[in-house]
């Protein structure tokens, strides 16, 4: 089940032994002994754990880059990119952890005496990771409950077994104690039980609806509560703009990301009608130049994208590609012709292909815009500022990017609404999601 398997080769490079029930066990006792260390020890101190997990990851850069590449494909730079970002991930909760989780004085109205809020860890989580991003997801989930003192089990997908396996290795060396952070090779039906488990506290799971829906269910079966990160269809609307081939520049990056397989890639590329020819025509040839050559992650994923696409030229749509497809690999291409009415519309196209709207005014693009079971992230260009605050805010979306892409950081909330999911991961937000806020009341 746990395997390595390149896929610009296909070929299999190494597997890993699925766990035993046994060792599934093992792994809970083992994160559950650890809590004593979550509870007695400082912010500091794991502050400073989690500065030196971030230097590790610098040191081992190249090492965990090049396994993100074998193991699903992606361009080494943008590895090496996801690298970066989970350094400063990281080293951004070692600097904040002491302010985030610092008692809060609350102000009293029913007597005297004083209130305060102080926030302490919740025990054992489990973590149920994806492939896109085998290390920044990660970071995401673990920098923060690392900081509060909560301690992991972590099921990372069954394509990157040997980045979940480093990254366990880099914990330990940073210094976490014996079961702050244990990988496990589990099945599904294993996991099922370690969310029954009562020793387990919190979910989280970034991946497909379905998987999402499955683990939301039996999570809230044994009152546990969960993260849930998952697909997203974003738009990227084109209301005005001065500078075109900026804006078109734009839209190639926030497609291409990742070889178009992000939760939060723009994916719907909606344009006021009168830009929407040129921007098509730009946009189509500078997105078919740019294609990476990257494959997909798996020939599975390959063969679900051109499904899709198939299905959308049944309906109607036009696709506009260079180049064939072979094995993982998927030529670029741009869909037009849809509208909302189509089934592909309406689904999220993991790859390099792009699905482009005709608008014919704000209101229209904003319509767009929310016909999506979606509300993951979104991108909004204009010259008016006006509008892209009065869009921005129309818009049913976890996050909302103006006028730029890629504007990610390790201080900004991630996370989306509707089909997307719910809570958030990263800035103070993603430190408050398992927490125990305990109040605190002094009479006298």
């Amino acid at each position: 089940m746990y395997a390595v398997t390149d896929p610009a080769t296909g070929q299999t490079v190494r597997t890993y032994p699925t766990a035993t029930d046994a060792e599934v066990s093992a792994a809970v006792a083992a994160a559950h002994a650890a809590t004593a260390w979550g509870r007695g020890s400082s912010v500091s101190e794991r502050a400073a754990l989690l500065r030196r997990l971030g230097d590790l990851h610098a040191e081992h850069r190249a090492d965990l880059a090049v396994g993100i590449v074998r193991e699903m494909g992606k361009p080494l730079a943008e590895a090496e990119g996801e690298i970066d970002f989970c350094i400063d991930i990281y080293h951004y909760y070692a600097d904040h952890a002491e302010e985030f989780l610092a008692d809060e004085e609350l102000p009293l109205t029913s007597g005297p005496g004083r209130a305060v809020i102080r926030r302490s860890p919740v025990g054992v989580l489990l973590g149920i990771m994806p492939w896109n991003f085998p290390a920044y997801q990660v970071a995401r989930f673990a920098a923060p409950n690392l900081a509060l003192g909560n301690t992991i089990v972590l099921k990372h997908a069954p394509q990157c077994p040997a980045t979940a396996a480093l990254l366990e290795r880099l914990v330990a060396e940073a210094g976490f104690p014996v079961g702050a952070y244990v990988n496990v090779y589990a099945t599904n039906e294993q996991i099922a039980e370690v969310i029954a488990d009562p020793r387990v506290h919190g979910v989280s799971l970034t991946g497909s609806e379905r998987a999402g829906a499955a683990v939301a269910e039996m999570a809230g079966r044994h009152l546990k509560k969960v993260v849930l990160e998952l697909g997203g269809s974003d738009p990227f609307i084109v209301l005005s703009t001065d500078d075109l081939d900026s804006v078109v520049d734009a839209a190639v990056s926030a497609r291409l990301d990742n070889t178009g397989q992000a939760c939060n890639a723009a994916k719907r590329f909606i344009v006021i009608d009168g830009l929407y020819d040129s921007f098509v025509e730009k946009f189509t040839a500078a997105l078919l130049d740019r294609q990476s050559g990257a494959p997909l992650s798996s020939v599975a994923a390959a063969d679900t994208l051109e499904r899709q696409v198939a299905a959308a030229v049944a309906e109607g749509a036009t696709l506009h590609t260079r180049g064939e497809r072979h094995g993982a690999h998927v030529p670029a291409g741009v869909l037009t012709g849809l509208t909302t009415e189509h089934t592909t519309a309406r689904q999220e196209l993991f790859g390099p292909v792009a699905m482009v709207f005709r608008a014919a005014d704000e209101a229209e693009a904003l319509r767009i815009a929310n016909d999506t079971p979606y509300g993951l992230g979104s991108y909004v260009f204009t010259t008016d500022p006006t509008q892209a605050a009065r869009v921005a805010d129309g818009i049913e979306a976890g996050m909302v990017f103006v006028n730029g892409v890629g504007a990610e950081g390790a201080e900004l909330p991630f996370g989306g609404i509707k089909r997307s999911g719910f809570g958030r991961e990263l800035g103070r937000p993603g430190i408050e999601e398992f927490v125990n806020k305990k109040l605190i009341r002094t009479v006298a």
